[in-house]
């Protein structure tokens, strides 16, 4: 009977500490994209992680993160708000804008668009006139919360209350794993990586190719394109081909698995070092921006011209 009491207070108190746990992670803070900015690195900033911050967001994996979004970030760390200021942003006026429409899309009011620009109420908005927008941005920074030595103490107390028995003659039966239970979850994840890479990359089938462009407007040369993919599933890799291929662990041509970089030598002279990049789909196959083809297609790496000037392959982590 102690041992009933006993048992029934723990678990109160567990419940208790649960209970504040969730109220100390429920914070939520508004962040909007910049340029650079990853899934990974903003939910590393917030303390918190990927999955909760696709969750309350709606974010499908593989999802284009687009700058200037504002995204609700969930946060087990305690906010500091540190500056409030007015930073005014020059917006260019379009067919079909109203004051209303401009103040909703910036986060401000009609009042204030009107103050910053000496606009009358009866004022007619002229289509290509610069107005200045006021925003109020707030400055914070993130502070993970240390949990007391005293909390840990009663959670480590509480975790072994899965060993007490009320009934002392019975005996729980050993439980047992193998090692493929260790490495089962690293593979799984593994494949979804590998998915939602070649997944993203052939959305982009048939866009443009073109020489030193950044990915702006669906427009790739081929380290573009490959940083664009592996970007946009929270990897940053370099921005140029021959830094690429010295990123990540090296692979043998026979070991190429899904989402590998594969690196080729197309220049007419073979000078022996990396000019091209595409991303490897398997069955002997890649995507790729093609200079030649003046778009991103898919090309079997049979093909002589590119199986003869295969450089090696690179999988990125």
């Amino acid at each position: 009977m102690y041992r009933l009491y006993a048992l029934l207070f723990a678990l109160s108190l567990t419940t208790m500490t649960a209970t504040a746990s969730t109220h100390t992670a429920k914070q939520m803070v508004k962040y909007t994209i910049k340029k650079g900015d990853t899934l990974s690195s903003i939910a590393h900033k917030h303390h918190t992680t990927i999955a909760k911050v696709r969750k309350t967001n709606g974010l499908k994996k593989g999802a284009v993160l687009r700058i200037g979004k504002v995204l609700n970030v969930p946060t087990n760390g305690k906010v500091l708000y540190t500056k409030t200021s007015e930073k005014p942003v020059k917006y260019v006026t379009k067919k079909g804008d109203t004051l209303s429409s401009i103040a909703l899309k910036h986060h401000t009011s009609v009042t204030k668009i009107r103050k910053a620009n000496a606009l009358r109420k009866s004022q007619i908005l002229k289509i290509g006139k610069v107005l200045h927008i006021p925003q109020t941005q707030k400055t914070y920074k993130v502070v993970k919360v240390k949990q007391p030595t005293s909390d840990k103490k009663l959670v480590a107390s509480l975790s072994r209350l899965d060993t007490i028995s009320l009934e002392k003659e019975k005996k729980e039966t050993p439980k047992t794993f193998s090692f493929t239970d260790i490495f089962t979850n690293k593979k799984d994840k593994d494949d979804d990586k590998c998915q939602r890479i070649t997944s993203l990359a052939k959305t982009k089938l048939g866009k443009k190719y073109v020489w030193g462009a950044s990915g702006n407007k669906n427009t790739y040369d081929c380290s573009s394109f490959t940083k664009f993919v592996y970007k946009n599933i929270g990897i940053d890799i370099p921005r140029t081909s021959i830094r690429q291929s010295k990123f990540g662990k090296f692979v043998k041509r026979s070991e190429l698995q899904k989402g590998d970089l594969i690196f080729f030598d197309t220049s007419k002279k073979r000078r022996g070092y990396v000019n091209h990049v595409g991303i490897y789909l398997g069955d002997n196959k890649f995507i790729h921006a093609s200079s030649a083809k003046k778009k991103v297609v898919i090309t079997s790496l049979d093909k002589k011209f590119y199986s003869n000037r295969y450089k090696g392959a690179r999988r990125p982590s």
